[in-house]
């Protein structure tokens, strides 16, 4: 979270005096930038500074409409700018934990009213007015029949002590952009037109390019390497041996001047590994995660239902692969990377080079994709070890292969749910037992992160959560909504299959244990109301969470062999951008409909089988329902969206697919 100190003062209490400092770099006299956030040049230019890194959520454009909003301007007449790692100037850069937009309101708002309060008081000095008689719209400042562009004032307020200047954000009768559906995207039109630079497009022009020989089976290492081949090629420059964890996953990179020549040197390797698990199989880990299930705790009274639910590995499978650009010298280091933590990076390079922080420097760009990968650093470190032997600028590039079988997984996990029911088969007592694996990529997290991250029961039955972590057997890092993707999904297909049971309408089962003014029930009611009435011939799911501040209920209704339609309401707070809020849950139900209906990852042999979306397969067009999204008006703080819908969708989806809900994939045998 942005605390006072890392926001350098400009997060202060609304209505009083402030003061904000300058950036810590020195801009032009003629600018105004009393804060990090927002920048006015001597044109009236806006320019918004973005803390955190965008992989498609749409963090860029809430900060511009924020911006644009206080400074009372249109959207498009906002400049954004991606914060360099640094986390002494911009706070936590960690994009992760759907805690972008809930983390970056206050302080936005506030630097960018900021910037209007300086603005609106310099108007006011130079006519001689009161400043409660001047306004501010449209680029400049107004009063009675006189105005004042920004560009005309820009000097004036930046000569102004903004500790002299008593500071507002706008009430919401004078909005015009946040909660509104015409906002849209700030960089859309150089996405569709590939104008937008993405992490492998974000390297010197004299870059070299790297491509890495991975391990063939898991934790298989180098012992001999004949890379005389490899260095005939034309256009190879080096071959390096990369040591497992001090730079990344281990391997023999081959260096070239393009990616074909580095592609045709990795082709010509012969390379001898040893050690790993060369027998290891993913059917049984998951048959060790069910014989390792706790014990289930002792029920009040007879046990009416229990079910067992597998669920598998999963990739994170971005459309931009795993990519990054180092060039380390004797003085400094410079990265170009698509992270979910360019601060964080920056820190942890400056422990492993040696370096003071203030000589590395961490660029980030758009990312294709994230989902939790990108906190992941193997592919940055990759590329710090390659730029050392080059003594150049060297750009390692993931192929799809390589991302799909060298990824930090999802974790496998196994479940046992056991209830106890009243006469009408309503739950009144629920026993959930887990068995997984830790995230190798995150040895920091404390001790029963499981349950405390991805226990979010909502329902009013008493009972117990039981975690058994086993050691992870490969690589496994955060995956959209983490644990809660486990957890909640058996719990509201558990929920479902009682329902089922009792021939109690799966609405209505859980309008009975949600208290009646409930933010769920709200949503859950929005929902079920927009859906209507069941078809004919159509078996409905239900599924509901509560999570990052917000709430959501998804409503899926499955007939013929597919689904056909996807109703999710979402209540999160204030929707500062009701299109990206739509977009983002939209994204979930692509992720569940494909995790639920046949993506997974199988190791056998100790390879993983997969290796693209030839086999580990994503939705497709053709096969997308309609996804009706609605965003339920409320008065609650700012919530998180980007994992919320995750978990109900692919619940909702499993129990309306018709199958017996053994696990995930729902209908395929896992192995």
């Amino acid at each position: 979270m942005i605390n006072r100190r890392a926001f350098l003062g400009s997060v202060l209490v609304v209505s009083a005096p402030v003061a904000l400092p300058g950036l810590a770099s020195a801009a032009p006299a003629a600018d105004l930038a009393p804060n990090v956030f927002v920048r006015l040049d001597g044109r009236g230019r806006i320019t918004a500074t973005v803390p955190k890194s965008d992989s498609g959520q749409g963090v860029r454009t809430v900060v511009a409409l924020l911006v644009a909003e206080e400074l009372v301007v249109d959207l498009d007449d906002v400049r954004v700018e991606q914060a360099p790692g640094d986390t002494a100037r911009y706070g936590s850069q960690m994009t992760g934990g759907s805690g972008s937009v809930r983390q970056l309101d206050t302080p936005i708002r506030t630097a960018a009213a900021t910037a209007r309060c300086l603005l609106v008081a310099a108007a006011a000095a130079r006519w001689g007015v009161p400043v409660e008689e001047c306004a501010a719209r449209d680029g400049a400042v107004h009063h009675r029949r006189r105005r004042l562009s920004y560009a005309e004032l820009v000097r004036d307020a930046a000569a102004l002590d903004p500790a002299s200047v008593p500071v507002a954000t706008l009430p919401p009768e004078r909005w015009r952009l946040i909660g509104k559906t015409r906002a849209g995207r700030v960089d859309a039109r150089d996405v569709v037109t590939g104008r937008a630079r993405y992490g492998i497009d974000n390297r010197p022009r004299d870059a070299l390019v790297a491509v890495v020989l991975r391990p063939p089976w898991i934790g298989a290492r180098v012992t001999a390497v004949d890379d005389a081949a490899a260095r005939a090629v034309p256009g190879v420059v080096a071959v390096t041996t990369l040591e497992p964890g001090t730079a990344g996953q281990g391997g023999v990179a081959v260096v070239a001047r393009s990616t074909p020549e580095a592609l045709r040197g990795r082709e010509a390797l012969r390379v001898t590994w040893s050690g790993g698990t060369p027998t290891a199989d993913s059917r049984v880990w998951l048959d060790e995660l069910e014989a390792a299930l706790p014990a289930p705790a002792v029920a009040p009274g007879p046990v009416a239902f229990e079910a067992t639910y597998r669920l598998p590995l999963l990739a994170h499978a971005p459309m931009e692969p795993m990519n990054a650009t180092a060039h380390l010298t004797a003085t400094g280091l410079t990265v170009w990377a698509p992270t979910q933590d360019p601060g964080g990076l920056r820190a942890d390079l400056a422990r492993r080079t040696g370096l003071a922080e203030a000589a590395v420097r961490v660029e980030t760009s758009l990312m294709g994709g994230a989902f939790g990968r990108r906190f992941d650093n193997d592919a940055v470190l990759e590329a710090v070890a390659c730029s050392r032997v080059a003594g150049a600028p060297v750009a390692v590039l993931w192929t799809r292969d390589d991302d799909t079988r060298h990824d930090s997984y999802r974790p496998m996990s196994a479940h046992r749910l056991s209830a106890v029911v009243d006469g009408s088969g309503v739950p009144t007592w629920r026993s959930h037992a887990v068995a997984t694996w830790p995230l190798t990529v995150a040895p920091f997290l404390p001790p029963g992160f499981v349950r405390l991250n991805g226990d979010r029961f909502p329902y009013a039955v008493p009972g117990r959560v039981d975690v058994a972590t086993l050691p992870a057997p490969l690589r496994t890092g955060f995956w959209r909504s983490v644990y809660a993707g486990h957890l909640q999904y058996a719990e509201e297909v558990f929920l479902s299959a009682l329902g089922d049971r009792a021939g109690v309408d799966q609405v209505e089962l859980r309008r009975r244990l949600l208290p009646a003014d409930s933010r769920l029930r709200r949503v859950l009611d929005a929902a079920a109301a927009r859906a209507g009435a069941t078809p004919p011939g159509t078996r409905r799911g239900v599924a509901c969470h509560d999570d990052y501040g917000s709430v959501c209920a998804v409503v899926a209704d499955h007939a013929d062999g597919r689904v056909r339609r996807v109703v999710a309401a979402v209540d999160v707070g204030l929707a500062l951008h009701p299109s990206g809020v739509r977009a983002q849950v939209e994204g979930c139900v692509v992720d569940a409909m494909s995790t639920v209906f046949g993506a997974q990852v199988t190791v056998r042999d100790g390879r993983v089988v997969e290796s693209s979306f030839r086999d580990y397969a994503w939705l497709r067009i053709d096969r997308a329902p309609e996804v009706d999204v609605v965003v339920v008006p409320s008065d609650a703080p700012v919530g998180g969206l980007g994992e919320l819908a995750y978990p109900p969708a692919a619940a909702a989806l499993a129990s309306a697919s018709g199958h017996e809900v053994t696990g995930m994939p729902v209908g395929v045998a896992i192995g």
